[in-house]
Parts: structure tokens; C-alpha cells; sequence
């Protein structure tokens, strides 16, 4: 049976850079899938692989049912297309890059899913969203802030601290992607 693996955290802990680690190191070698996101924001920004849409194009997807999960946050329209389902169908486990907030729905969807919560200290934090470059100083606040007002339960989530190298929390991901998958294969 195939397991879809939710990864969540606050903006700035890592997420971008632990999947695309995780990728890199998996390399097709296990019967694991990376799914991308459909954004609305800029293809050249962060350093995640997306599909960048426009709001009418993403509207469109969601009118004709074509995303698996959806949801809107900073201003932009995520989601991630029905191909994951095929993908576990044919006894694949996926990753997604997924949202806290949205947590609650993709639980109702995927019950048996994988929660993986990335997790860093709000001074590295802070000090990733600085570097990035992506937001002003007001938006980075307004990041930080919405880490409090989030209300998803994120007590059943496998917890991954990610203070220190890339390697060590890559690391980890990876062990947990792969030990945990086979479990369900």
C-alpha cells in the first residue's frame, strides 16, 4: 500500500531545502515520488520547483477538479494536481510540500497520510527568511506572526528539527521517507 507524505512547517524552517535534499539523495533508488506545486507566484522565486500559474488558470483547475489538494496563503493559490493519487495507485508513496493550515482537509482526504513537521528556532527563522529575499521586512513579520495564529493540530506529526546542517535534517527526512514507506509497501 502506498503512503502520501505531507510535509508542513512555518516558512522559513526548511521545507523547500530538506525535499529538494531528500530528492537529490533518493534519486528514483526508492519507490518514492516528489510532487511539484502549482503556484500563483513567480517560477524564479525560492528555491522550489513549481508550476507557475496565473490566478484565472488556477481558478479554471480547481472549476474543472483537477487539483488533489488546493489552498490560498500570502497571497498566492497552491496545489497539488490529481496525478498523486494515480502515482500511489500504481504503489508509489509521494511527498508533497504541503500547508498547516490546510491540514485539517488534506486529513479528511488522505486519513492515513504521513504529517512530517519541519521544525527551527525563530532566530533561524528569521534568519532565512532575511536571506531568501523573497519578502520586505513588514511581509517576513507577517510570516513569523501567522506561526501563532495557525490552529492545525500538529500533535501527530512526525517532528523534524532543523536548526542545524542541511545534511543532518535531510538526512533524517530521507530515513524517514524511506524507513517509514516500507512499512506500507
Amino acid at each position: 500500500m502506498s503512503k502520501l507524505f505531507y510535509i508542513i512547517g512555518a516558512s522559513g524552517a526548511g521545507k523547500d531545502t530538506l525535499i529538494n535534499y531528500a530528492r537529490e539523495q533518493i534519486k528514483g533508488s526508492e519507490n518514492v515520488i516528489f510532487a511539484h506545486r502549482y503556484i500563483t507566484r513567480s517560477p524564479f522565486t525560492g528555491n522550489e520547483n513549481h508550476i507557475c500559474l496565473g490566478k484565472e488558470e488556477f481558478q479554471q483547475r480547481i472549476n474543472a477538479n483537477l487539483f488533489a489538494l488546493y489552498w490560498e496563503s500570502h497571497g498566492n493559490f497552491y496545489g497539488i494536481g490529481h496525478e498523486i493519487n494515480g502515482w500511489m495507485e500504481n504503489g508509489f508513496n509521494v511527498v508533497v510540500n504541503g500547508s498547516r493550515q490546510y491540514l485539517p482537509i488534506a486529513r479528511e482526504i488522505y486519513p492515513d497520510m504521513a504529517v512530517i513537521l519541519v521544525v527551527a528556532s525563530g532566530e533561524i527563522i528569521n534568519q532565512r527568511l532575511a536571506n531568501r529575499g523573497r519578502e520586505d521586512a513588514s511581509q517576513v513579520e507577517k510570516r513569523i506572526a501567522r506561526t501563532a495564529e495557525i490552529s492545525a493540530d500538529l500533535e501527530n506529526c512526525i517532528k523534524l528539527q532543523n536548526d542545524s546542517t542541511v545534511e543532518d535534517a535531510g538526512n533524517e527526512l530521507v530515513n524517514i521517507i524511506c524507513l517509514k514507506q516500507k512499512l506500507y509497501i
